[in-house]
Parts: C-alpha cells; structure tokens; sequence
C-alpha cells in the first residue's frame, strides 16, 4: 500500500511516474491551478487594496477544481509523506503554494526536476526544498495585476457597443504590436524602381554598383537568414535602387557600349557560431516555420513530449545545458560525426533576466532510437522530437565556415558588383542549416578583361512591411520583453479568439474591431499598451520572484498612481467614442486590400456564405451603403447592378411536371425554361413547395446538359 503522495500538474506524467517510482508512491494531478480569485468585492475582483496591502481571497477554479481539492484531501489522509511536485516555473510555485493552502499541509515538502526520468525524479526527491515564497508573490502580483486591469478596464469597451469583451495588461500591448503594423501597411506607398544587371559570359551576373566605387562593400552579413525565417528561402539579389525607367535605360546602354574589366576581387573565409539550444520562444518560432504549427499547437505537442519523458521542461528562457548531458552529445559525436567535435563547447550568452538554474530544451537521452519513436510517437510528436534533437546537437558542434567573395567590375563611369558565399566546412548545419549559400564565382585576377553577354533592368515596386506571422510574433513579444515563456501562445490566442485579430494567409491581421480597440485605448490609456511600459512591469515581477521588490506595495503604489487616475480618464472619453460609433457603421471584419470606389479607403469584408468568395466587401468609413461583390465572369469586384437593370432579364417560363422523381422527397421534379446569356436554358427541380426552405432540398438542382439531366450533389438522371 502507498504511503507517499506525489502531486503534479497534469494526468499525463501519472504513468511515467508511477513507473518511475514505484508501488509505495500514489501519482495524483491537480489538473493545473485549483483555486483562482473568488469574484466577489467592488467590480467582483475578489481581493481588496487597502493602504499598502492586498487582501486576497481565493476560491475552487470552477467545479471540476472543488471536486480535485476534496479527491486530493481524501488521498492526504491515506498516505503519511505529501510531496508537491509541479512544474518548475513561476505559475508551478504557485500552484504547490494554493495546494499546501487547500490541502492544509502544515510542512510542505517541494521537488523540482525538469525532465521525467528515473535518474532526475529520484534525485528530486532526495533533495527537498520548501516553497519559494518570493515566486508564489511574482504569481499572486500577476494574478491579481491582471485581474485588476481586466476586470476594471473591459467594461470601458462594452460600453462602445462593438461587440470588444476584453483588455489586458499584455494582450493589449500585443494587439497595439499589430495594430501598428497594420497602419504602416494601410499608409504606405508603392514606389516604382529598376533593378539593374549585366551578365557575364565569364559565367556569373553582376549588379549596379553606382558611380564613383572604387571599392564594392566586402562586409557580407553574418547570415543572410536567421532562424524566424526559412533556411530555403533566399533573398533575391538586387542593384542599387534606380528611380526612372530613362536612367535604368541609359545604364544598360553604357554598359553595352563600354568595355567591362575586373576592378577587385576581395575574399575571406567567415565562421558562424552554432546557435544555442531551445528555449521556448525559439522553438515557438522555429516550429511555425519548418513545421507549420501554432505557437499554441507547438506547446501542445512539447507537453506530451515532456510527459513521456523525451525532452526537457518546455517553458524556459534559459539557454544553459547540463555538463553530463554535453558529455554524451560529444560522446555520439564521437561514434558519428568525429569531425564536428569542437575542441571547446560553444559558450553562448544568456539571455538577460533568464532563470540559470533551468535547462533549455532538450532530449532526455540524446542516444534514443529514431525508428523506435517513430513508432511510437505520432507524426508531429515524431517531427517537433526530431527538430529539437537537431538543435540540440548542433548547439555542440562546431561552427561553419564560408568563403565569401566579391567582385567589383567596371564599365566606363559605372561600377559593378557580385557576391558570392560558399560553404568551406558545414560544421553545425549539418544538423541546423540557418546559413543561405549562393553560387560560387569564378576565380577572376584584378584587371582582367571580361565579356559582356547581356545588360538589362528589371521594373519593380517598393513592397509595404509585411504582417506578423505567428512565430513572428512570439520573436517580437520576446524581443520587446512583454510576456513570458507560458504567456506568448496564450496571449496569441486570445487576439483570435476576441475576434481582434484574424489568421490571413499564415499571418495575423487585425480586424476592424481590434483596430477600434487599440485606437480607444491608445487615446484612453496610452501608457498600457506601450510595449516599454509593459515590459517595465514584467521586470518588476521579476524583481518580486527574486525577493528585491515588495509585491503589495508595488501593486497597490501601481493601482494608485497610475491605474486609478487612467480609468477616470478613460470614461471621460468614453461617450465621444459613443457619439462617434453612432455616426459610422462599426463592422466585426477583416480589412481588405481593395479600396472604396467613392471615398478610396479600404473596404472591410462581411461574412456571407451565399456569395463564392464567402464575403462581400463594404465601406465602414462613412459612404453609406457601397459595397462590392465579387463578379466570377468579370473577375473583379464590382457593385451590384441596379433592380431596373435586373428587372431587364428574362423571367422564368412556367414550370412543366415531369416523370423524374425527386431524390429525398420522390415528389415529380419540375422543368423550368430560362434565358441567360441570350440561350436557352433548361433546369429541374423539384415540384415540392417546402423544398425551398428544406435544408434536404440545398441545392437540389439538375441542369440539362449534352449527356442528359445532371446535378453538381446528385450526379446524373438514368
């Protein structure tokens, strides 16, 4: 019989667990927080700022968490050892410190590990701690910040009837980040430019230089990717921009009338460090661009992985790796790739605030058989594994080395360039390729004489900053210091699910209401939303979590001189804004690429599945009723054409009986007589007045063909 009670987050480590540990353990799960803020108090925020201090008070998290507490309490009793063994991060410590307090566990006793295998669980164990006090008050400071912001600030949007449920101390900074963007995107203005070249029957092109270059620029950059974009995709090599159509014209004929000869050649071997292993925002950003997944999709997938005991702790933002694990990596480096041992691991610098005492993310057991986790994992499972097992491995290995070129050519007045890159010795790529290699140049001595096989321009056009793909954005969150690695993939889908922003084509676009949002809020509470201002915040959490800053004092000093005087202004803004919602039509949609016609704003797309292109588009920005529809013959938007003009078309001739029966009614179909397109027409349907309403009957509809009566659903009529 048990006599030890080990209690973690999640049901999924049960079994790993227990396999671990044995039969004298019972494995239970608290199934994440069990108790939240209770919603009573002044705007139902469940705690009380009183002076400097906050009185909090806290009840079961639904009722699924009150059922948990009494399973947990009933197992307390059964067993003489209870042992806390959440996650290791912030929220972690305070999900042990609502349990010791629910539990009513006298002497907590807290174990940390951050990877579930035997030899890491067992030594946890060994090594008790009590609960860090200071990470439960970074937690409770979080919680009831957000909640205060949440609860006090989201009523002010209700009140501007578009449909807006909430704001947040994070997420609003988050939308402000796209929002920004998208302004940038509506304001800009295409350029036109040519892109001007000569090639070389020497065998390589080069492009214009400018005039008066004695020397062309040897600096190449330090990788021509890195990891947020594609390791395939390249970008296209241009010349110096040129403005006019008439000069890129009267380059190419200088180039075609003057001799070309080598001016330099300058070259150089480079080293590329290996990038560091995981942390949760890299493998955020590198899975949405190799594997396609969401931020939220990526965690999802590393939670399972973490539970079946094959990598590391998924939320971290340390880079650091354990020497016994650096050990092995080299050791099978030792037996497969003897060559990219370096003769010192790579040191890489951590991060600034990062928690040391955690691990990135990594295998557990870098020797694990691939074809065995083929089998048993699923295909993402398999391939997020695989990923972080390359990263991992290449973070040991030795750098890169490419051999850069450039060459500096001339004609008359006009200077040429071309770069070239070329890998000398893969190194680290092997596993992680983050370096782009362009074509090797030929081997060219300063003076020679080279031959001229075309000179031409290419018309191009200036293109808008792109918007922020998911991974994108978890890059710039990080970058900026809004959130934490447990906050980016929540943060993201709460922008999605409030409808404030929307995933378009692989990148997030805010809707109309978002943008409605974030322009209040800017007028209202310009402060909130600025990334500086809440990473300011973030900092002082984690001033808190390592016991430099008081957590009530700071929060009640926050509520009082900033938040309190920031609401009162904001609804003193707040019946303008009503006035202003009242006078235009405030639409839930995206924003489209297409302008208004009349007022040449863009227009904004309304859902209509009766339409092919699922929407019709339609002004919002004052010219009452303009909206466009899609036209598939003319394949454009177009406006509607006037009922004058409709009443125009031939009507349908009266409905002839026939002996076909109807497939879902056995009612006789009917046979109308149309024009379109000045020919004759013929269509069945069927004779049954309910049918036009019958979601049986959608589109029931057969059309006469060469072959014979035929329908798109029901096929043909013998």
């Amino acid at each position: 019989m048990a006599t030890k009670l080990l209690i973690v987050e999640s049901p999924g480590k049960i079994k790993k667990l227990s396999q671990i540990l044995g039969s004298d353990w019972l494995v239970k799960a608290s199934m994440g927080h069990i108790r939240e803020l209770a919603n009573d108090g002044a705007d139902s925020l469940g705690f009380d700022l009183v002076g400097n201090t906050v009185n909090c008070r806290f009840i079961p998290r639904s009722e699924k968490g009150a059922q948990t507490i009494k399973q947990l309490q009933t197992a307390v009793k059964q067993v003489q050892t209870v042992v806390l063994a959440t996650d290791s991060d912030r929220e972690g410590e305070t999900i042990a410190w609502h349990l010791s307090q629910a539990l009513h566990l006298k002497n907590p006793v807290r174990v940390v590990y951050t990877e579930i295998t035997p030899t890491a669980v067992r030594n946890a164990i060994a090594h008790p701690r009590q609960i860090d006090q200071n990470m439960v008050n970074a937690g409770l400071c979080r919680s009831v910040l957000d909640k205060l912001v949440g609860y006090r600030g989201s009523p002010l949007l209700w009140q501007l009837q578009n449909g807006a449920k909430s704001m947040g101390r994070v997420q609003s900074a988050t939308l402000h980040i796209l929002c920004i963007r998208e302004k940038e995107i509506q304001a800009f203005v295409p350029q036109d430019y040519w892109s001007v070249y000569v090639d070389y029957k020497e065998g390589f092109r080069a492009y214009y230089l400018g005039l008066g270059h004695e020397k062309g620029n040897s600096d190449l950059s330090e990788s021509q990717l890195d990891d947020s974009r594609n390791p395939l995709e390249k970008t296209a090599p241009e010349s110096s921009r040129v403005l006019t159509k008439a000069q890129a014209d009267s380059i190419v004929q200088t180039a075609k009338a003057n001799p070309h000869h080598v001016v330099s050649v300058e070259g150089k071997i480079t080293t590329r460090t290996p990038p560091p292993a995981f942390v949760t925002s890299s493998l955020q950003q590198a899975a949405g661009t190799k594997l396609k997944f969401s931020p939220e999709k990526t965690m999802q997938v590393a939670q399972s992985l973490y539970e079946a005991g094959l990598i590391t702790y998924m939320r971290t933002d340390s880079i650091a790796l354990a020497s016994d694990f650096c050990a092995a990596v080299r050791s099978w480096l030792q037996s497969h790739d003897p060559d990219n041992i370096p003769i010192k691991s790579s040191q890489h610098k951590q991060v600034k605030g990062a928690q040391e005492a955690h691990e990135a993310i990594r295998p557990t057991d870098i020797h694990k058989p691939s074809a065995q986790l083929k089998v048993e994992l699923s295909d993402v499972e398999f391939a997020l594994y695989v990923m972080i097992w390359k990263r991992t491995v290449a973070s040991q290995c030795q750098s890169a080395r490419l051999r850069q070129t450039v060459v500096v050519t001339k004609s008359g007045e006009l200077f040429w360039h071309a770069k070239g890159q070329i890998m000398e010795f893969p190194g680290y790529t092997k596993y992680w390729n983050n370096i782009s290699a362009d074509s090797e140049l030929p081997t060219l001595p300063q003076g020679q004489v080279l031959t001229l096989d075309k000179a031409n321009h290419e018309q191009k056009q200036t293109q808008p900053p792109p918007r922020y793909s998911e991974p994108k954005l978890v890059q710039v969150m990080e970058r900026k210091g809004i959130g934490r690695p447990s906050t980016y993939a929540a943060m993201i889908k709460v922008l999605k699910d409030r409808l404030y922003a929307t995933l378009t084509k692989g990148t997030l676009q805010p809707t109309a209401m978002g943008l409605e949002v974030d322009s209040f809020l800017s007028e209202a509470m310009p402060d909130l939303i600025q990334t500086e201002f809440t990473a300011a915040m973030e900092l002082k959490l984690d001033a808190i979590a390592e016991g430099k800053q008081d957590w009530q004092q700071y929060l009640t000093g926050w509520n009082r001189d900033y938040f309190t005087s920031a609401i009162a202004k904001a609804v003193q803004i707040i019946p303008n804004r009503q006035v202003a919602t009242k006078e235009k039509v405030t639409v839930q949609a995206d924003i489209s690429r297409t302008r208004c016609p009349d007022c040449q704003n863009y227009l904004a797309k309304i859902p209509n599945s009766k339409v092919s292109k699922k929407y019709f588009l339609k002004c919002v920005s004052g010219c009452a009723g303009t909206v466009l529809f899609w036209s598939e013959r003319e394949k454009k938007w177009q406006k509607p054409k006037p009922k004058n003009e409709l009443a125009q078309k031939s009507p349908l001739i009266p409905a002839i009986l026939t002996e076909h029966k109807c497939p879902v009614c056995k009612k006789p179909l009917e046979e109308y007589s149309y024009q379109k397109d000045g020919q004759a027409k013929k269509l069945l349907r069927c004779s049954n007045p309910k049918s036009r309403t019958d979601k049986k009957h959608k589109e029931l509809v057969y059309f006469h063909t060469e072959k014979g009566w035929w329908s798109p659903k029901f096929g043909k009529i013998d």
